[in-house]
């Protein structure tokens, strides 16, 4: 991302010099967005709409992933809904309270099956591909995330997963465009789209773009 954004000439033109921040968690969202230090943020539209970042900093939407659906995802069997399924198992979820897939909505299955979460063997990582290599390392029996038609086909069965919540709205880049930016906004999605398209996923493959780009004048077109 940041070798693209330096070597944009719109970037370039309008910016001295460009910083990237690692991170993600819900309280550095909140405090990026609230306070709007960041001029592109990727983001859910629920914290954005929670903060009204679009009417106090002016963030805009500039790509949108496609919504997707959350599962438990097994190596050796499909995975069952029932509460004693789970209390002889290693699970694998994401350290990340904001990922619907890999932390929020598995949590809520263990409560609707009646589970306490502190008596389940949970294992916390940072991120889905940790979640992959634990599971095809043995290292858990089951984890919790999105299934990737492109990828997950070579190491895991279809037949091994089930459903833990489905049309969950994908992560979106904001943009801070404090003006009718519309040269920034398009390089800015060019970008971004490159960027997501690169990864050889399909999921990433199926974007929303928020601005009409290709033909001159350019203009927010919001969603579909």
């Amino acid at each position: 991302m940041l070798p693209a954004l330096c070597q944009n000439s719109v970037v370039k033109r309008q910016f001295g010099h460009v910083e990237a921040f690692w991170g993600g968690s819900l309280a550095e969202q909140i405090e990026f967005f609230g306070k709007g230090i960041a001029d592109l943020i990727l983001s859910k539209d629920s914290i954005m709409q929670a903060l009204r970042a679009d009417a106090t900093h002016n963030y805009t939407p500039i790509i949108g992933y496609s919504s997707y659906s959350a599962f438990f995802i097994s190596n050796k069997e499909k995975p069952k809904l029932e509460k004693a399924y789970f209390l002889d198992k290693r699970i694998g979820l994401l350290d990340y309270p904001t990922s619907r897939s890999g932390h929020i909505l598995p949590k809520k299955a263990f409560k609707q099956l009646d589970l306490d979460i502190k008596n389940l063997d949970i294992t916390y990582v940072s991120s889905h591909t940790a979640l992959r290599e634990k599971l095809a390392n043995n290292e858990v029996d089951i984890i919790a995330s999105y299934w990737n038609d492109k990828t997950d086909d070579e190491k895991f069965s279809h037949n091994y997963i089930i459903p833990i919540g489905d049309n969950i709205t994908g992560s979106r880049w904001y943009l801070k465009l404090t003006e009718n930016n519309t040269d920034l906004a398009c390089a800015v999605q060019t970008i971004t789209t490159q960027i997501a398209q690169s990864v050889g996923s399909a999921y990433f493959e199926s974007l929303e773009k928020f601005w009409q780009c290709d033909l001159s004048p350019y203009k927010f077109i919001g969603e579909k």
